[in-house]
């Protein structure tokens, strides 16, 4: 599998086997994820074992250190097809000495894509095959266009929230580690207006959102919602810029290391541990939203 193609009605998503990565997705004849223009080279990347940095970009773990970049290996590692139809795939990703020289744990990583008309869903589930603990993050960092259409004034976005977000916001630090210390949140009622100076400080991170959907949506154009299980934490990032561009929407479970902690991995702020034998789930859907 290189590319793997979903396709039913006027839907389609394409799959690519490097990191299990949705790069195209389709819906109601709207091209709603960003192309990996130069601005940013990605399209919706998988984040593990590792959600942000660990400090000095190195896990520790048993009083040794493995080096390990930003966000982890999996959205550069090539999966295993295991299954595909025309309307779902199913993809894997299993520890070897390579991802051993980064994280020394042994892991069964699988992601399964369901297209219907108006909604594509992502499963992912991760297996402990070892037999001590096993700690990790995961993360989905898909992003979107903004806007949504051409045509579209990017001022007209805005996000509306599941339920009310007074929890604080979180940023990170010029390390890219996150700053432990509370911001007051730019939610109010529910909604979020987008505009290009949130994120003149990076991303927006949300440790503790009620929120579990929100929907991203335009005066005048197509709307997305964003529903997912399993994930406590939320990040929002675009890259500031003129011209036509991103908003990533983020549900994670674990974050950057905290600038103010040091530790081994096992007790990393955020992470997971799996017991040996157990399995993980998490799921995202991205539905698409009457236009306005």
């Amino acid at each position: 599998m290189d590319i793997h193609r979903l396709h039913t009605g006027e839907a389609e998503a394409l799959i690519a086997a490097k990191g299990a990565e949705l790069q195209s997705l389709r819906l109601g004849g709207h091209d709603l994820l960003w192309e990996a223009g130069p601005l940013w080279p990605r399209h919706a990347p998988l984040l593990f074992p590792i959600v942000g940095r660990v400090k000095g970009d190195t896990l520790r773990h048993g009083g040794k250190a493995f080096p390990i970049p930003r966000h982890g290996f999996a959205r550069d590692r090539d999966f295993t097809l295991i299954e595909g139809t025309t309307t779902t795939c199913t993809a894997e990703l299993r520890d070897d000495e390579a991802t051993r020289a980064a994280y020394p744990f042994p892991f069964l990583l699988r992601v399964a894509y369901t297209l219907t008309g108006t909604s594509l869903r992502m499963d992912l589930a991760l297996r402990n095959p070892g037999e001590a603990p096993l700690p990790a993050s995961l993360g989905l960092h898909p992003a979107f266009r903004w806007p949504l259409a051409p045509g579209l004034a990017k001022a007209t976005h805005r996000l509306v929230f599941e339920a009310d977000e007074p929890g604080a916001l979180h940023r990170l630090d010029t390390d890219g580690l996150l700053d432990p210390a509370p911001r007051p949140t730019p939610i109010q009622n529910r909604l979020l207006p987008l505009d290009e100076g949130l994120f003149r400080e990076d991303a927006l991170i949300f440790l503790e959102p009620r929120s579990r959907s929100l929907s991203f949506e335009a005066e005048g154009g197509p709307g997305l919602e964003l529903r997912w299980e399993g994930f406590p934490h939320l990040g929002i990032w675009a890259k500031p810029d003129p011209g036509p561009a991103f908003l990533c929407l983020e549900p994670w479970e674990g974050h950057a290391d905290p600038a103010d902690w040091n530790g081994d991995f096992v007790a990393k702020p955020g992470a997971f541990t799996l017991p040996p034998g157990a399995t993980r789930r998490w799921n995202l859907t991205i539905t698409l939203t009457a236009d306005s």
